[in-house]
């Protein structure tokens, strides 16, 4: 990031001031500095969750494991039914109706 002297930080104030005016910007820094804080406690949440739920996730991969091999151990086989169709199965292949409103 560039160095930013004196004489840089005082064209910048006042080129804001020109672009805002003078009555604007404690309003416009009023409201970066609202949505600077707001950023800042939604990161640290999203950041905690993300911990909580690492923690969380471990725990439950472990015990998943468990349920998942005593699951598959339960699980009795499906009774297999044989069907006959009703209506007869073609031999071979339809073909559309050809169409003679073109």
């Amino acid at each position: 990031m560039p160095n930013l002297g004196p004489t840089e930080l005082l064209l910048l104030l006042l080129l804001l001031v020109l672009l805002f005016g003078a009555k604007k910007l404690p309003d416009t820094a009023r409201g970066i500095g609202r949505s600077l804080r707001i950023f800042k406690a939604e990161t640290k949440g999203l950041r905690s969750d993300d911990e909580d739920d690492s923690d969380a996730g471990r725990a439950q991969d472990r015990t998943s494991h468990r349920d998942d091999a005593a699951a598959v151990r339960e699980i009795p086989p499906a009774p297999v039914e044989h069907t006959v169709p009703t209506h007869p199965v073609p031999t071979h292949p339809v073909s559309e109706p050809e169409r003679t409103d073109r």
